[in-house]
């Protein structure tokens, strides 16, 4: 008897010291999936310009820069997964830049792709890429010509940031994150979109407005890295799939020869709504 109440202490022992790995899959009216869906809006890969044809071997850059919508904090409370363990650090940052450069194509196709290098800013790293594959109609002539796009586009990578248990939250003796070490935790955004768009040539071409609306198919993952006071690993998976429907308006200016400058709003209605601006420049 007093070997088997021995074998049992060690046992917990050996449980205590084990990572705590689980999958939760929360439903698409938890606080984590309107988390996930409001990380997803910022860092869909949606056009950024009215819609033209472009010619082979064309080239644009462009530099964006994006909005990080917040959150309250009985949001950012967790509903399902972590339920009593108070708000997620989900704002990092304001907002965001990301490089862009497209190619033009035969058949006036465009292959347009972006990378965020693995930079660390508040303690956020992101090591993100995008492309994207679209192509652009003149639907009249002369100087009201109205032109329609169409894009398909795909966001990847990780985030890499202290989400789960940052520095404020490692003093709160209230939290399960207290005396612990800061969180690694790892957002994989996984967006996959479809769209299109519908654009106007004024002043001569210079000034385009458009808008457009699309699809975007959200695949997030959310890794938790944590080691608690009691030295603990927790290695919680959070998996969620949504799907979304965008809108999305702008204008692009052409202001000098190649060089433009534009401005858009973006919006998944059951998430959240962005701006973004950007500076470009092409070579026809």
């Amino acid at each position: 008897m007093r070997w088997l109440l021995l074998e049992m202490v060690l046992g917990l022992g050996l449980v205590g010291r084990l990572p705590a790995q689980a999958v939760c899959r929360p439903p698409a009216t938890s606080n984590e999936a309107k988390v996930l869906g409001n990380f997803a809006v910022p860092l869909a890969f949606s056009a950024l310009a009215a819609p033209q044809p472009v010619r082979a071997g064309s080239l644009r850059f462009t530099l964006e820069g994006s909005y990080l919508p917040t959150l309250d904090a009985a949001t950012r409370t967790a509903t399902i997964c972590r339920p009593g363990k108070g708000p997620e650090n989900t704002d990092l940052l304001f907002a965001f830049p990301r490089p862009r450069i497209a190619v033009g194509l035969p058949g006036s196709l465009f292959l347009e792709a972006s990378w965020i290098p693995p930079v660390r800013l508040n303690g956020a790293k992101a090591n993100l890429g995008a492309v994207a594959l679209g192509r652009g109609f003149a639907l009249g002539q002369g100087r009201g010509t109205t032109t329609v796009g169409i894009r398909a586009h795909a966001t990847f990578g990780v985030v890499e940031a202290p989400i789960t248990c940052d520095d404020e939250a490692l003093l709160d003796v209230t939290s399960e994150c207290y005396q612990g070490t800061r969180s690694d935790d790892h957002y994989h955004p996984a967006t996959y979109g479809a769209e299109a768009s519908l654009g106007w040539r004024l002043a001569g071409g210079r000034v385009r407005p458009y808008l457009g609306g699309g699809v975007n198919l959200l695949r997030p993952r959310f890794q938790v890295h944590f080691v608690n006071s009691l030295g603990n690993t927790d290695t919680t998976r959070v998996e969620v799939d949504l799907t979304r429907g965008v809108a999305f308006g702008g204008v692009t200016w052409e202001t000098a020869r190649g060089f433009g400058l534009g401005g858009q709003i973006y919006a998944a209605p059951a998430d959240a709504v962005t701006a973004r601006l950007a500076v470009s420049y092409a070579w026809r």
